[in-house]
């Protein structure tokens, strides 16, 4: 038996699985270290996403994706996330900017963005704003009736593949003094007049992707609007209750990655006559990394399988995201331990993972946003039981 645990994927899963591991293998380890050292997104990358059919796994086949399963998803993302974060969250920017439509688009609306986004032409998901993150009902970017279509002001912010997307699913209040309940979800093309990417975020880790800032003050139509007036709010937290499985991928790939170079430089390097992992102070910390590292894929297919399922996965998910970003920062700064001073340096896989990690507890709703989610659920559970 591994010393990780394996899932047990079926026929369809496992298809996709060694597609992503050779695709990996091919064009995106390679990569993944001058993608980090020029922060430069991999343009090269996306043609091999799209023609292996990755770009669109889990969008319907009717418009011209996959229709795989999201345990089928996540364990592509995680496979990714081993070689190179920043492909892996180009993936997950993917799903997140196409859940807002497969919930509550149009046909129409369906059959041109999720059918550009097979091809390769992302969609992003255009949430939060430099002073609304967590409290995203705090946002003050707005929608005002004008004509027949709507005038968009505002601007939005840490938008992932933000620069590198041709659409945007762009959250604005429609009714200010509703608070949470007055936002709509409107189609925005970046090429639209009155629409522009003017900031692209210097970041820590993941910088092979474009973390971007919209600026609106654009008309769209009637039909650009997303679902429901004033009802987006849910439709964002319902998004990101599958985009934080997405994560939690994410996070344990790079756990692995990490654990991996651990593990192998543990065994490899010598000092004092024999290998360091024969030093409790080397072999107890790499233990307690495989131990967590399988406690996270059970908890991440766990959730994936529910969603397949058709349950809620609000609670699991937030588990997921919550363990599986923790278990990576601590895979992470394990190996970073192990390899010490050559750890440190560039180029380094470890430091690279290091940096990498970090967003990992932040995005899609940070550690802290987490645990208050779960902690509303403790509290609803204790008092519909009595």
């Amino acid at each position: 038996m591994a010393v990780i645990w394996e899932p047990e994927l079926d026929a369809e899963a496992s298809k996709w699985r060694a597609a992503a591991d050779g695709l990996s293998r091919e064009h995106c380890a390679p990569l993944a270290e001058e993608l980090d050292r020029e922060q430069r997104y991999p343009w090269e990358t996306i043609p091999h996403l799209v023609d292996s059919g990755l770009a669109g796994l889990f969008l319907p086949q009717e418009y011209g994706g996959q229709g795989a399963s999201l345990t089928a998803t996540v364990s592509v993302v995680e496979r990714i996330a081993e070689d190179c974060a920043s492909t892996a969250a180009i993936l997950c920017a993917y799903q997140l900017g196409a859940f807002p439509l497969l919930l509550a688009g149009t046909p129409e609306q369906k059959d041109v963005y999720l059918r550009a986004m097979a091809q390769g032409t992302a969609t992003s998901f255009a949430l939060s704003e430099r002073t609304a993150g967590s409290d995203p009902a705090a946002m003050a970017a707005t929608g005002v009736e004008e004509g027949d279509g709507w005038r968009l002001r505002g601007e939005k912010f840490w938008i992932g593949n933000g620069g590198a997307s041709r659409y945007y699913v762009a959250f604005v209040k429609t009714d200010p003094e509703a608070g949470g309940r007055g936002i709509t979800a409107f189609m925005v093309d970046k090429e639209a007049e009155g629409v522009s990417v003017d900031h692209l975020s210097d970041k820590m880790g993941i910088r092979g992707t474009q973390t971007s800032n919209l600026r609106l003050d654009t008309l769209v139509p009637q039909s650009a609007q997303v679902g429901e007036s004033g009802r987006a709010l849910r439709l964002a937290l319902k998004t990101l209750n599958v985009g934080r499985i997405m994560v939690s991928a994410q996070s344990l790939g790079l756990a692995i990655g990490a654990f991996r170079e651990a593990a192998a430089r543990a065994v490899s390097r010598q000092t004092f006559g024999k290998a360091i992992i024969d030093n409790q102070g080397i072999a107890f910390p790499l233990a307690d990394v495989a131990t967590q590292i399988t406690a996270a894929r059970l908890l991440l297919y766990r959730a994936a399988e529910a969603y397949d399922r058709g349950e809620d996965v609000q609670v699991i998910g937030a588990q997921a995201k919550l363990f599986c970003s923790e278990v990576a920062h601590k895979a992470a700064d394990v190996a970073m331990q192990v390899w010490a001073g050559d750890g440190y340096c560039k180029p380094s896989k470890v430091e690279r993972l290091y940096r990498d990690q970090r967003i990992l507890e932040i995005y899609e709703g940070t550690s802290e946003i987490q645990r208050l989610v779960l902690g509303r659920a403790i509290r609803s559970e204790v008092e519909v039981k009595g």
